[in-house]
């Protein structure tokens, strides 16, 4: 996978946005009605915020994005990365906010609308949590965006530093007014230096006029003393139903956006730079891309809510609305199993991504050294011709057989110990000196350790697989690989599925470093397998 894969990856604002039709929006101490939706409903939940918006709008105009930061494992954030699936947005997230964003949208008539946010688990990230945890697949986009809308300051300037590093372009969508940024996100040095990171700062007039009070709220004005200001980064200002002021090398001017009748203006800003995106990528020139980009943000005021779920219908009207140069853009995502799944196949989605998610972290959290250890006792083991044995009960009893066939197969002879069946003879395949690998999610299953006290009584070394670091097989075993999840999937999440994935993906990992250390070639690991598809591609390997 090449490094730089992704268009545009983006940290920022994931959204829950729970969208209420109302007679109009209120002052204070005012109050109107509610009217119903489609089906009779006064609330519609759509995925939301200024980034995976934007997003999501490029990636329904052909381009590969990506999304990063924390958010939280609970209903709104299993719906949001439902979202994502739909859209083809690839995820590097955090689950360890304390809730998912959401916001109360209340639409008038006419289009215009009051918000109301709860930032959550994206105000929650920090600069550490963007270096240490999202540093690899930040470097993998090609731009890297992010908002002044939820996200603290200080964890945008980290993300553009980590970018420019990468050598990516930045985009920053100014969507708060500086002195509300500064209350709610951090301090006015931050607020400069996001500002000034942004090699494409997309603000909105009426965000940007506090910034520059004597442009006269003209937003090409705006856009000019940006541009100065922030030392020749390119400034776009979007302005409403105007269409939107550019500064950038070789063009200044206005582009007029496309009339059409708002049904909800939620979102039309962060649609707008989706399509910009889409129109850089695709190499148009200025006043094309803001063409496109205000195709994009009429449609988003057409519809309720800013998310474009049909990515099809979003992007053929973005196209119908665009009037510009001819243009090639790559195709939209087209998943169409997964636009409307049933409850049986989103119970089954949201389970796979549990498991991806769990066996994610517990890759980043793992010990280098306690590999080293294990490698080192099954390599001093076979130095003195002593043997592997491997052991579990109940579902560890079906790892431990793939285990044991695994390592064999490359360069570990290994056996399987039935831990029942130990206790009653079978025990005597173990010899002083061998070394046991013994599989228990909870490291204290009754059966098993009776096992395991058996095989120490007649000397052998116990290498522990387990997800639970205090418990009496970690206690015991001179080597403990570490295989805990906190979630198992699963609309109980009392059936193991991620505790066994991570319990093979431990092992795996455990002979793929036996096979390093022992220098195993492909020669080695074609005479053990012959016969078969493998078999006949490696024979056919070795011919050519």
């Amino acid at each position: 996978m090449s490094r730089r894969d992704l268009a545009v990856v983006g940290i920022g604002s994931m959204v829950a946005d729970r969208l209420h039709r109302v007679t109009r929006v209120l002052a204070s101490d005012e109050k109107a009605s509610v009217l119903p939706l489609e089906g009779g409903t006064s609330v519609e939940v759509q995925a939301g915020g200024v980034v995976l918006n934007h997003l999501a709008w490029a990636a329904a105009l052909g381009l590969r994005t990506g999304i990063f930061g924390r958010q939280a494992d609970d209903p709104e954030g299993r719906f949001l990365r439902a979202a994502m699936v739909r859209l083809g947005i690839e995820r590097d997230l955090a689950l360890d906010g304390s809730a998912s964003s959401t916001a109360e949208i209340f639409v008038a008539p006419d289009g215009g609308r009051a918000i109301y946010m709860a930032p959550g688990a994206t105000s929650e990230t920090t600069p550490e949590q963007v270096r240490s945890r999202h540093a690899a697949f930040l470097a993998r986009g090609r731009r890297v965006s992010s908002e002044v809308s939820q996200l603290p300051l200080a964890a945008v300037v980290e993300a553009f530093a980590l970018a420019h590093a990468a050598g990516a372009e930045t985009v920053l969508d100014l969507d708060l007014p500086p002195s509300e940024a500064i209350r709610s996100l951090g301090s006015r040095a931050e607020l400069e230096a996001a500002l000034a990171g942004a090699d494409l700062l997309k603000p909105s007039k009426s965000a940007a006029t506090e910034l520059f009070p004597d442009a006269g709220g003209d937003a090409l004005a705006i856009a000019r003393a940006a541009r100065a200001r922030f030392a020749g980064a390119t400034v776009v200002v979007t302005d409403g139903s105007a269409g939107c002021a550019i500064a950038a090398e070789g063009f200044e001017g206005r582009v007029a956006a496309p009339p059409v009748v708002p049904v909800d203006t939620t979102g039309a800003g962060d649609a707008f730079l989706g399509g910009l995106l889409a129109a850089l990528d695709a190499g148009l020139g200025w006043p094309d891309a803001g063409r496109l980009a205000n195709a994009c943000g009429a449609a988003c005021c057409e519809k309720l809510g800013a998310f474009p779920d049909d990515p099809q219908a979003a992007r053929a009207r973005a196209l119908a609305l665009y009037d510009g140069s001819p243009l090639e853009l790559a195709a939209p995502p087209r998943p169409p199993a997964r636009l409307a799944p049933s409850a049986d196949a989103r119970e089954a989605l949201e389970a796979m991504g549990v498991m991806v998610e769990e066996l994610a972290r517990l890759a980043r959290e793992s010990e280098p050294a306690a590999f080293d250890a294990a490698v080192a006792v099954v390599l001093g083991a076979e130095e003195k011709q002593r043997r592997v044995h491997v052991t579990g009960i109940g579902k560890p009893e079906h790892v431990a057989r793939y285990a044991a066939s695994l390592l064999s197969s490359t360069g570990t002879p290994a056996t399987f110990l039935h831990g029942t069946e130990a206790s009653h003879g079978s025990v005597g395949q173990v010899e002083p000196g061998d070394v046991v690998i013994a599989i228990s999610n909870s490291g204290d299953t009754t059966e098993l350790r009776g096992a395991l006290e058996a095989v120490q009584a007649l000397g052998a070394t116990l290498v522990a697989v387990s997800g639970a670091p205090d418990s009496w097989l970690a206690k015991t075993s001179q080597v403990f690989l570490h295989a805990g999840v906190g979630r198992e999937g699963g609309g109980l999440g009392l059936a193991p599925r991620a505790s066994v994935a991570a319990e093979v993906m431990v092992v795996a990992a455990l002979s793929a470093a036996l096979e390093q250390a022992r220098g195993f070639t492909a020669a080695d690991y074609a005479a053990r397998h012959p016969a078969g598809v493998l078999g006949r591609r490696l024979r056919e390997r070795s011919e050519d």
